[in-house]
């Protein structure tokens, strides 16, 4: 107890200044889920995504990021067994949030996107093996994470072949390709209205008071879809078929600029209900943290969240995306397939689907590794050529050591913290 007291004040500050740190991985990697194939796809340009994120981000991040956090992500460790060390939880979440923001700057400037929730996952699990023992960690919740790296991507990469294959057959294949994407867009724009909604209620509004159940979130999000694809109808009547270009003999590019009005759209919700959903990963051990000091040792499962913790995760998610998260978006959005509206409509309304059918079973997944999927499942319904494998085979081998790289990060900065301020 009496390291709490003597050092209480330098574990906040410490918290605060790693907290923004991870904050600003989240926005370096991680932003890329709901921006690449926006940008990829030339829907939008890079400053507008960055605009659009800023904002979207930062709101879901303040306004749904929660109330209340989980002291320790996941559950995999059990937070009852250091309530007779509450300074060996502040060592802990220190290392994991420095060991998970120093693996998401490396992961960053190599432009490799990697899972936030995995980087923090790993953190936490190198601290409770250096901490508490190898007994300590809840090797099935590991197990589920683990698990996945596979379940994701197979299932967005199917849900975005089978959705870009109907956008080919219904429309590109069409004698009159322009006609069909009036005909038949509406209803692709009332699956993107209702698909988002579910995102946003069941990933994001949980905390603010709207804790609807499944089926209530799924009539009202029927609704919304409705709504939206009015209004993309009423957007959509004035796209002109425009001249055509060279090479253009089926007016593909007027199709395009039909799409290209859906992914507006998909950018600015996906971004909130990233926001809202990831700053957990930052601000969940800050929360811990400030919750130990505040209390003099006390340890729950679940701490308060101060609005001003919300502001500084928001924040550093933003910094980081103005500051590096081109790198990412670079890969996401051109690496590893060539995009058009089309194709990112396809990938990221993939992605969202993929993170509805998960949160309504309670599959973990990961957002990266979502939408990673659902990219390479719209690049497969053009073939396997249209893949490029050298930049697929560098990603998954980034997701396979970002579990481990955590782990031995945080065990370092662990055992120095413990050094510092005496065990």
């Amino acid at each position: 107890m009496s390291i709490i007291a003597q050092y209480g004040d330098v574990f906040i500050i410490l918290a605060c200044v790693f907290g923004f740190f991870m904050a600003w991985g989240v926005g370096a990697n991680d932003v890329a889920n709901a921006m690449g194939t926006s940008v990829g796809s030339k829907a939008i340009t890079i400053k507008q995504a960055i605009l659009i994120a800023v904002v979207f981000e930062f709101l879901g991040a303040w306004l749904a990021g929660g109330q209340v956090t989980e002291t320790i992500r996941k559950g995999i460790i059990d937070p009852t067994l250091l309530t007779n060390d509450p300074h060996l939880l502040v060592y802990g979440m220190l290392a994991s949030l420095l060991a998970a923001g120093l693996w998401l700057l490396i992961a960053s400037a190599k432009g490799w996107p990697v899972s936030t929730t995995h980087s923090i996952v790993g953190a936490i699990v190198g601290f409770a093996i250096a901490g508490l023992g190898v007994d300590s960690v809840g090797w099935t919740k590991v197990t589920q994470i683990a698990a996945s790296w596979i379940v994701s991507p197979l299932l967005a990469g199917t849900i975005g072949f089978v959705l870009f294959r109907s956008v080919q057959v219904l429309i590109f294949e069409n004698s009159d390709p322009f006609a069909a994407a009036k005909r038949y867009v509406p209803g692709y724009i009332f699956l993107v209205g209702f698909i988002i909604a579910m995102v946003t209620m069941v990933k994001g509004l949980k905390h603010v008071g709207l804790d609807l159940g499944f089926l209530q979130s799924l009539m009202l999000s029927a609704v919304i879809g409705v709504v939206i694809m009015v209004l993309g109808i009423l957007l959509e009547n004035r796209i002109g078929r425009g001249k055509k270009e060279t090479g253009d003999s089926f007016n593909f590019s007027g199709v395009e600029r039909v799409f290209g009005v859906l992914m507006m759209f998909t950018a600015c919700a996906m971004a909130f209900a990233h926001g809202s959903n990831d700053v957990a990963n930052a601000v969940g051990p800050l929360a811990a943290v400030v919750s130990v000091v505040q209390t003099h040792g006390e340890i729950g499962g679940s701490a308060a969240l101060p609005w001003w913790i919300l502001v500084l995760g928001g924040g550093g998610i933003v910094v980081g995306l103005v500051t590096y998260g081109h790198r990412v978006i670079a890969t996401v959005g051109t690496g590893i397939t060539e995009l058009t509206p089309s194709r990112g409509f396809a990938a990221t309304l993939a992605a969202a689907t993929t993170v509805v059918l998960a949160s309504g079973t309670g599959l973990p997944i990961s957002t990266t590794h979502t939408l990673v999927g659902a990219v390479l499942g719209v690049g497969l319904a053009r073939g396997m050529a249209a893949l490029n494998l050298r930049v697929l085979g560098t990603i998954v081998m980034s997701w396979l050591i970002t579990l481990p790289a955590g782990a031995g990060l945080s065990i370092l900065f662990f055992f120095t913290f413990k050094g510092m301020f005496g065990s």
